[in-house]
């Protein structure tokens, strides 16, 4: 991460995409910072500097999800959701908890992958339109002596060629690409439903040992350019490097969001579901405390890995998860409730909010809309009001108000004749009045 990143431009670009939640945006900042500061230690103290992992206690859409994801993309970190309910009953339904690290690896494995293919790029390119050409001049078959004024024709042709695919006038030729077929799994051909828990050497092994096929594919050279391009830019990557840095910023930059926590924390119990509950904890904590897994990238240690758990806590609290696991995450942050004045602001203040979207997606129809002040304290006031009475999903519920209420418009846009719609508070209340009005029906439709 780079300096440049103070726990007050974090705060500030979060501010961008996700309303309230100040005290949760300041402890992810401080973490990343710390993060910072840590690589700044002599290597012998730096290895002993662990991350103080967060708690995050609050009830659904509130930003919990939102805040550790934007602050991933901010700081270029590989990012992995998962959510605890997910490993409850192991060696029945559930998966290995040490799946989540090997998942990781994987995002960071595709993330180094996209940089090297940036660097080879110009490189990438003048090989595939080496390869273009070839497919637009095939080799005769069988071997036929050429003269020297044979091949230098042939020359010229060639460059002439070139100069036209440059240029782009060939881009509709059609020709024949040979394409890699994706074969059955290691499961299906294997019979191994376990195969992510295996070492990763092992995995690697087994893939290669599977067969690859080929199919000659008919395409513009447009569309050949893309397939040819991710073709050469996988050949010029070394897949060594690609997993060594891959360990690297797993180890150093990764977050893991555990969501649902709270459905896994449970007084101890000798028998029953508290069983798997207490099953999975005892399992996330040698992965929370700092351990080593092998991942198809190499052999992964987890100490610096930042976890971030979630969970609304209504019929728990955080004390009832295992003693060691609650120490593992000394940050505790509480996220509230969002106001009505909350839902307003989500509603206009977010670079992407949600009415912009509405606003740029019927644009590309032709039509425009116009939310009114008093439509859009309207349309706060019902999600409010729903959420009290009904719910409270948080902020995903002007999702499905909003759509509600330009749904019409959306349906018929291709053929209105007026293109410019005021959503104003009549419009909401004509839209949305009497269903937030009747509670039974509001809890199937909003």
């Amino acid at each position: 991460m780079s300096q440049a990143h103070t726990p007050r431009q974090i705060v500030a670009e979060l501010d961008q995409f996700i309303v309230g939640q100040a005290a949760a945006k300041r402890a992810v900042a401080i973490a990343m910072r710390n993060r910072w500061r840590r690589l700044q230690l002599p290597p012998e103290l730096r290895k002993d500097v662990t991350p103080k992992n967060i708690l995050m206690i609050g009830p659904t859409g509130v930003g919990k999800t939102e805040i550790a994801r934007r602050l991933a993309q901010l700081v270029g970190a590989p990012f992995l959701k998962v959510e605890a309910t997910k490993y409850t009953e192991v060696g029945y339904h559930g998966r290995d908890v040490e799946s989540m690290v090997r998942d990781l690896a994987e995002v960071a494995a595709g993330m180094i992958r996209n940089q090297l293919r940036q660097e080879v790029q110009s490189k990438a390119a003048d090989r595939v339109n080496d390869r273009l050409l070839d497919l637009l001049m095939p080799a005769p078959k069988g071997w036929e002596p050429e003269d020297a004024a044979d091949q230098e024709r042939k020359q010229r042709t060639r460059e002439k060629l070139k100069a036209r695919l440059i240029a782009g006038d060939l881009e509709d030729r059609m020709v024949e690409v040979a394409v890699e077929q994706k074969t059955a799994s290691p499961v299906a051909m294997f019979g191994a439903p376990n195969m992510e828990n295996l070492d990763g050497d092992l995995q690697s092994f087994m893939e290669k040992l599977m067969p690859k096929s080929t199919q000659n594919r008919s395409m513009t050279i447009r569309e050949a350019r893309q397939v040819l391009m991710d073709q050469e830019a996988d050949a010029l990557i070394d897949r060594s490097i690609v997993s060594e840095k891959a360990v690297e910023l797993v180890e150093n930059s990764g977050i893991i969001f555990i969501d649902e926590i709270d459905k896994v924390s449970s007084p101890q119990s000798s028998h029953g579901p508290d069983v798997s509950r207490q099953g999975v904890q005892r399992d996330l904590l040698p992965i929370v405390e700092g351990t080593t897994v092998n991942t198809r990238q190499g052999a992964v240690r987890t100490d610096h890995i930042l976890f971030i758990a979630a969970g609304a806590f209504h019929q728990s609290k955080p004390s009832d998860l295992m003693p060691e696991l609650q120490g593992r995450f000394p940050i505790r942050v509480e996220l509230t409730d969002l106001t009505r004045e909350d839902f307003l602001r989500i509603l206009t203040e977010p670079k992407h909010s949600l009415t912009r979207q509405y606003t740029e997606l019927l644009q590309t129809e032709g039509v425009t809309l116009e939310f009114t002040a008093d439509g859009l304290d309207a349309m706060a006031e019902i999600a409010f009001q729903v959420n009290r009475t009904t719910a409270n999903i948080g902020a995903r519920r002007l999702h499905t108000i909003l759509e509600r209420v330009v749904e019409e418009v959306s349906y018929q846009a291709p053929e209105l004749d007026s293109k410019t719609y005021r959503i104003d508070a009549a419009y909401v209340h004509d839209k949305l009045g009497p269903i937030a009005q009747q509670e039974d029906l509001s809890r199937f439709i909003l």
